[in-house]
C-alpha cells in the first residue's frame, strides 16, 4: 500500500509537472525598441506649401537632423560632387500691363511689394530674372513698336526709333526694381517688328520682309543701346517670341530657316559691329518642336552667334530641353514662359508647374525658369484686342492699396527665395512620385525642392553625406529644404 502510494506520488510529480510544463504559455514577445529620440538641434530648414492653399510658403517649426537610423522608407540622395548647369535665376515677364497695374499702387505699398518680390530680406522671395517684351506683348493695353510709322511710310534709318511708349510705366518701374536688385538678369523678346517691315502690314502674323532684315537687326541694336542709356542692361534677347504662333496680337511668323538667316547674316554681325555682348537665344517656343532650334543650330554661320535655346511648355514634353542640349552641349538652355489660367485651381497648378516648370526644366539643363505675367488687374487685364484674356498674373492688383498673391507667386518663390543666381544644380535621385531637384548655392548651402505628385501622403528620407533624416509630404504639396 505504501509502495503503491509512493509510485503514484512519483507519477503525479513527473507527469503532472510535464503537463503543467506543456500547458504553460510562451513568454510574451518583448515590445520593439522605442524610436530614436527626435534631434534636439535643427540642421535643416523647411518651407511648405499645401495643395489646398491652407499653408503657403510657410517655414515649418519641426526639428530635422541628420542621423543613421535605418527605416523602410524611400530615399532621395543628394550628391554635391555631381554638378550640372549654373543657374541664372527665377522670375516672370514684366509685361507692360504688369508695370501699368503695379504703378497704380500707392507709393509705400508699391515699394514694399518691390522689396518683397526682388529683395533679399527674410520676407522677400528674391526674384532674380525678368523677361521683357521689345515693344508691346499681348499683355499691353494696345500693340505698338518702338518705330511705328503712318500707313504707307517706312523708316529705314530708324530715325524715329524711341522707347517713348514704355517711358511712362515700364522703364521707371524697371529702374525702381534695379534699385532693389541691381544684379537682376533681363531677357527681352519682340512679339512683332514694326508693321512697315512686315509682308501683311499688320501687328498680327505675317513675316518679316527680307529687305528689312538688316534694318531690323539695327532695331535690336538701338533697343539695347537705348535701354543701356537708361541704366538697364539687357543680358539676352530672342529674335522672336513664339515664332510659330502668328495668331496672337501682336505676333510674327518666323521659320527656322528665316531665323537662321536673320542671325547669321544680320543680327550677329550687327551686334559684333556695335560691340554688343547681349546673348542671342533662339526659338522661344514650345517643347513639341525641338527640330526648330536644332535646325538653326545646324547652320554653322548662325551657330557661332548663338548662346542657347529657349522654351515654353504649352505643347510637348519638358525632356525636349535635354534633347536639344545633348545635340549641342556647348549651347545653353532656358525656360522662358508658362502661364497660369484664370480657370485653373491652386493645387492643380502648383503641382503641375513645380513638376514641369521648376523641377522639370532644371533637371533638363535650363539656366532659368520663368512663369509668364508678373501682375494684372482683377479682370485679367490689360491685354490687347485678341490677346490673352485668361492669363493670371503672379500678383493681382485689386486697388491702389490692395494686392493678392496667386499660385504663380508660390511656384517661383519655392525656388527664387532659396536658389540665388550663381547656384549650381547638383545630383539628387528620383523616388517614385517624389519629383525633386537639388542645388548648391554660392554660399555653400544645399537646397532640395520636392513635389509629391502622388495621391497620398509620402514618408521619405533625404540623404546627404552618408546620413539622412525622415520627413513627409501630403499629396500635391511642395517643400523646399535648406541645410
Amino acid at each position: 500500500m505504501n509502495m503503491k502510494f509512493g509510485f503514484m506520488v512519483a507519477f503525479l510529480i513527473v507527469f503532472g509537472g510535464l503537463s503543467l510544463k506543456c500547458n504553460h504559455k510562451a513568454d510574451p514577445v518583448p515590445p520593439p525598441p522605442p524610436p530614436p529620440p527626435s534631434p534636439t538641434i535643427n540642421e535643416v530648414d523647411f518651407w511648405l506649401t499645401k495643395a489646398d492653399g491652407t499653408i503657403k510658403l510657410q517655414k515649418q517649426s519641426v526639428v530635422l537632423g541628420f542621423g543613421t537610423t535605418v527605416n523602410q522608407y524611400a530615399t532621395i540622395e543628394v550628391d554635391e560632387a555631381n554638378t550640372f548647369q549654373t543657374i541664372d535665376g527665377f522670375g516672370y515677364t514684366l509685361t507692360g500691363g504688369s508695370a501699368q497695374v503695379i504703378n497704380q499702387l500707392n507709393s509705400q505699398i508699391k515699394q514694399d511689394l518691390l522689396q518683397e518680390l526682388f529683395g533679399s530680406a527674410d520676407n522677400s522671395i528674391g526674384i532674380s530674372y525678368l523677361r521683357l517684351s521689345i515693344g508691346a506683348s499681348d499683355l499691353n493695353s494696345a500693340p505698338f513698336s518702338y518705330d511705328d510709322m503712318p500707313a504707307g511710310q517706312t523708316d529705314i534709318s530708324l530715325a524715329n526709333f524711341s522707347l517713348a511708349p514704355d517711358m511712362t510705366e515700364l522703364v521707371p518701374l524697371l529702374k525702381a526694381i534695379l534699385q532693389v536688385n541691381p544684379a537682376i538678369k533681363i531677357m527681352a523678346a519682340p512679339w512683332s517688328p514694326p508693321v512697315w517691315m512686315k509682308d501683311n502690314n499688320s501687328t498680327i502674323g505675317g513675316s518679316l520682309q527680307p529687305q528689312y532684315y538688316s534694318v531690323y537687326a539695327q532695331y535690336f541694336v538701338k533697343y539695347i543701346q537705348k535701354m543701356k542709356d537708361e541704366g538697364i542692361t539687357i543680358d539676352a534677347i530672342t529674335p522672336q517670341n513664339e515664332p510659330l504662333h502668328p495668331g496672337n496680337n501682336p505676333s510674327l511668323l518666323m521659320t527656322a530657316a528665316q531665323q537662321a538667316d536673320f542671325i547669321k547674316n544680320h543680327l550677329g554681325t550687327a551686334f559684333q559691329a556695335a560691340n554688343i555682348n547681349t546673348k542671342i537665344v533662339i526659338y522661344d517656343h514650345n517643347c513639341d518642336k525641338p527640330d526648330y532650334p536644332i535646325s538653326v543650330l545646324n547652320d554653322p554661320g548662325a551657330r557661332v552667334f548663338i548662346n542657347g535655346s529657349a522654351f515654353h511648355l504649352y505643347a510637348g514634353d519638358i525632356s525636349a530641353l535635354s534633347f536639344v542640349r545633348n545635340s549641342y552641349p556647348d549651347k545653353n538652355i532656358y525656360f522662358t514662359e508658362q502661364y497660369t489660367s484664370s480657370t485653373g485651381n491652386f493645387g492643380g497648378d502648383l503641382k503641375w508647374h513645380l513638376k514641369n516648370v521648376i523641377i522639370g526644366s532644371m533637371r533638363n539643363w535650363s539656366k532659368n525658369a520663368l512663369e509668364w505675367n508678373l501682375a494684372n488687374d482683377a479682370a485679367f487685364g490689360p491685354h490687347t484686342t485678341g490677346g490673352c484674356t485668361t492669363c493670371k498674373g503672379a500678383i493681382t492688383i485689386e486697388s491702389s492699396t490692395l494686392f493678392t498673391r496667386n499660385v504663380a507667386y508660390y511656384i517661383i518663390a519655392h525656388a527664387s527665395k532659396f536658389v540665388p543666381a550663381g547656384s549650381v544644380r547638383i545630383s539628387s535621385t528620383t523616388s517614385g512620385s517624389l519629383n525633386n531637384v537639388a542645388f548648391k548655392t554660392p554660399g555653400g548651402k544645399k537646397v532640395l525642392i520636392v513635389e509629391n505628385d502622388g495621391n497620398s501622403l509620402e514618408l521619405f528620407n533625404i540623404k546627404y553625406n552618408g546620413k539622412w533624416f525622415l520627413t513627409s509630404l501630403e499629396s500635391g504639396a511642395v517643400a523646399t529644404y535648406v541645410w
